[in-house]
């Protein structure tokens, strides 16, 4: 298998999700603006999400992919198989109990991340209404890791898309109709909400299916004992208590954030989030991809004691953070007016949003670097089944975030807490990279410094490409009736640069065969 093709596969479709995610945001930034009911919105759909992040495509993932990547190797595939119907199992009972305690518990949860809340009342509803995302984005992420593990990425990093679109039919489609039916228009994102969770576990049958590893859930009392003495469950168990702790600590700090920016005034909870969804669209397709295709790959060469194996797939993941992260970094730190205007400034998105999401996207640009490559420096530890050494760092990143949050979110606002989170992605990362360098787990290819001025250099002439064409534009007058020509001149800027950075590199002899890397 072409490793690079495979993560070009998933980044691929990764920015399909990321594209129709934007798309999906515009919508909402144009209809509601950054408002109160948007503000309630982001916070009731953040609550199912942060637990997805926590259990499904954190801890859990973090525990489960590594564990059933060395027993396909070890067991065969019959083994794996029953390993992953007792998963299962376990897995839906406590789903059940989880979403039946978030409904009744929303007021508390509500109050706990946004107590500052303007309309407290409309957020505990949609919470309620959309907790039950949780369980479907749980079971999609027990698909993920069988799927991912075969080398089957296609569907995972497609179903992403299916929430999207059923958000967006509930802009577009669902806001009217509420608002025809006397109901609050936005309840109608939280309807599309639960009909895109609904559809992306509906996907993963088939592919499943394809691969002959669909779970058979036990539904009896007696199928969960069984399921529950299965060895291989309480391993996973076992790695998800310091995997949970680790993944908590990260979602603490978004919590804490999120409190912090509902007390900052009305629109900050929105501005942060719009600014987040635009940053995610460089983590997703360079950090998320790189991740899903390493972590199953390092855990088979974890498997066979392939040391050699494992530092050159690490070596391989950091290049590509360095080449593809860092002129996007520049981009989001240098150009954001433009890339904030051209996608949320219509409707009720009004220009002094656009100047406050604006220097939230800076702060998280000057993180970039460093939350992508976590992506890829943390899977070195994971597919040791080592979870305690990330876990260790991250809750002094944790306490060095909150500390830049004091002094920086006084003199910055919401925008502090950005780059409180930026700075502190960096510190994390350049940890994991020490603490892999010392045990030996990754020893750096030769050529980096070469390469790191390649990309230096290539870096300045992109840079300041963007600067010229950042101030020479009135990007928030273009959009008074001229949405097409602005959004023209961005992509023409965007892909001018582009175009320029790459010719640099390849000027410098950087060629794209040097990234090629099979497993």
């Amino acid at each position: 298998m072409n490793l690079l093709k495979a993560a070009s596969t998933v980044s691929l479709l990764t920015l399909a999700s990321r594209v129709t995610g934007l798309v999906r945001e515009q919508l909402i930034a144009a209809t509601f603006g950054a408002s109160a009911a948007t503000d309630a919105f982001n916070v009731a759909f953040r609550i199912p999400n942060l637990l997805r992040r926590l259990f499904a495509e954190g801890a859990f993932s973090q525990a489960f992919v590594p564990i059933l990547a060395a027993s396909r190797e070890r067991d065969g595939d019959e083994a794996t198989h029953r390993l992953v119907d007792a998963v299962a199992t376990v897995l839906a009972w406590a789903l059940l109990a989880t979403c039946v305690a978030g409904v009744v518990a929303a007021p508390i949860l509500v109050w706990l991340i946004a107590s500052g809340l303007a309309q407290f009342d409309s957020a505990v509803a949609m919470t309620r209404f959309m907790f039950p995302y949780i369980g479907c984005m749980s079971m999609v992420a027990l698909a993920a890791g069988i799927l991912n593990t075969w080398k089957r990425f296609a569907v995972p990093a497609a179903t992403p898309v299916l929430l999207n679109l059923a958000v967006i039919a509930g802009a577009w489609w669902g806001v009217p109709w509420f608002r025809t039916m006397g109901w609050p228009p936005i309840y109608a994102l939280a309807a599309g909400v639960m009909a895109g969770g609904v559809l992306q576990l509906a996907i993963q049958v088939p592919a499943l299916a394809r691969v002959g590893l669909l779970p058979r859930v036990g539904l009896r009392p007696s199928s969960l004992r069984a399921a529950w003495h299965h060895p291989d469950v309480h391993r996973i168990l076992r790695q998800m208590a310091p995997a949970l702790l680790g993944v908590s600590v990260a979602q603490i700090s978004l919590l804490i954030n999120t409190q912090i920016a509902s007390h900052v005034g009305t629109g900050a909870v929105s501005w942060l989030t719009y600014a987040d969804r635009l940053m995610e669209f460089p983590t997703a397709l360079l950090g998320v991809a790189l991740g899903v295709v390493l972590l199953p790959q390092l855990s088979a060469a974890q498997a066979r004691d392939d040391s050699a194996d494992y530092s050159g797939l690490l070596d391989w993941g950091l290049r590509l953070v360095v080449l593809l992260t860092l002129p996007c970094a520049v981009a989001l730190i240098v150009f954001p007016q433009a890339l904030v205007a051209v996608l949320y400034h219509y409707g009720a998105f009004s220009a002094r949003d656009v100047s406050q999401t604006v220097t939230a996207l800076m702060g998280y640009g000057a993180g970039l670097m460093g939350l992508v490559a976590v992506k890829v420096l943390a899977p070195g530890f994971y597919a040791r089944q080592d979870i305690r050494t990330p876990v260790k760092i991250a809750i002094v990143v944790l306490v060095a975030t909150q500390a830049m949050n004091l002094a920086f979110v006084p003199w910055l606002g919401h925008a502090g807490l950005a780059l409180s989170i930026g700075l502190g992605a960096i510190v994390n990362a350049t940890w994991l990279l020490i603490r892999l360098r010392q045990r030996g787990l990754y020893r750096p290819a030769p050529g980096w410094g070469g390469f790191l001025a390649r990309v230096a250099l290539a870096c300045l002439a992109l840079g300041g490409l963007l600067a010229w064409a950042a101030g020479g534009i009135d990007w928030i007058g273009l959009g008074d009736g001229r949405n097409l020509l602005r959004a023209g001149l961005v992509a023409a800027v965007l892909a001018g640069v582009g175009l320029v950075y790459f010719a640099v590199l390849a000027a410098c002899g950087l060629r794209p065969a040097q990234f090629m890397r099979r497993g």
